[in-house]
């Protein structure tokens, strides 16, 4: 009886896990907005996740697929605790009054571009004018680099005609719809290349510094749980210099996690991959730099798209960069 109630005893202390094994802590599970459709783009998230940089955090991310502008209000209601977002998204959201901090600049140019064929003669933003420049949307990221590409050359808002003509920039580039197309560096132009159709890229990263893509919070987890913000953060590092230090490996972990990355799509993805990289390298990955966010607000009052200047000490910070 003595021996088993020591037995007993043993068990209790050990939380009756069999002898030689630790116990498997409880992930705390995160929902991470991150954009429309599964992409290479992502890669350094699915390094984190695929080598246990999260699980080393005690977390376990769900990738969402959610629009951007989705992701930022559940992130300013307080429903979710981290999104990814542009400096644009962050500013507007603040001027509704959604509490949104940026705390990781991931991205540290402005991926946007226009462009044209290269017969086209379009090689400066000044040859824009006249021409018919298709673009997504009024609003948004594409919006945003133009008005600000426009805006660092001195250049007026109608220098070009724009047209709305959704996400077809290449088709509409390929069939002589438009003269110029606001596009991503990093997608448009590879396919169209591919496809035996170069261009000629006005980058608006030439021209002006800009807020780009990054890692959302809000104020409240700030205040409450700033060691959260740092974990997570800890990880994206450590997958973001991974996929830098070895692109091809962290191509081989995305097909995990994208569909279609095989036979002629494998060599355009590589290709998007190995572009994107020019954009998250940086001395010190994820500082975000304060003449970026500065840009970023002035183009936007330019622009009206801003009634009146937020407080951009509030609206970024570097304090949980690793």
């Amino acid at each position: 009886m003595k021996r088993l109630a020591l037995l007993t005893a043993a068990l209790a202390l050990t939380g009756c896990t069999p002898a030689g094994r630790v116990p498997t802590p409880t992930l705390q599970t995160i929902r991470l907005p991150m954009g429309y459709l599964p992409s290479v783009q992502f890669a350094p998230l699915y390094v984190a996740d695929a080598r246990g940089y999260f699980a080393d955090e005690g977390l376990q991310v769900q990738f969402d697929y959610a629009f951007e502008t989705d992701g930022v209000k559940l992130v300013g209601a307080g429903e979710l605790p981290f999104s990814l977002a542009s400096g644009e998204q962050v500013l507007l959201a603040r001027q509704q009054g959604l509490p949104i901090v940026y705390v990781y600049g991931w991205w540290q140019d402005y991926p946007v571009a226009v462009a044209a064929p290269a017969s086209s003669g379009i090689v400066a933003p000044a040859d824009l004018k006249g021409k018919t420049v298709g673009i997504p949307l009024l609003g948004g990221a594409s919006y945003i680099g133009y008005v600000a590409m426009l805006s660092a050359n001195h250049l007026p808002l109608d220098t070009g005609s724009l047209q709305v003509i959704g996400f077809t920039q290449a088709e509409a580039l390929q069939a002589g719809q438009v003269d110029a197309a606001v596009v991503y560096v990093n997608n448009e132009p590879i396919a169209l290349a591919h496809q035996g159709f170069p261009v000629h890229l006005l980058r608006v990263a030439d021209y002006v510094t800009l807020a780009s893509n990054g890692i959302i919070t809000n104020e409240a987890t700030v205040r409450s749980n700033p060691e959260l913000i740092r974990r997570l953060l800890r990880a994206m590092a450590r997958g973001l210099q991974d996929t830098l230090d070895d692109p091809a490996a962290a191509f081989e972990i995305c097909k995990q996690y994208v569909d279609g990355l095989s036979g002629d799509a494998e060599t355009v993805q590589r290709q998007v991959l190995d572009e994107s990289l020019a954009f998250w390298r940086a001395d010190h990955l994820g500082m975000s730099q304060p003449a970026a966010w500065e840009n970023m607000q002035r183009v936007m009052l330019e622009a009206g798209l801003l009634t009146a200047p937020q407080n951009l000490t509030s609206a970024y910070t570097n304090e949980y960069v690793p």
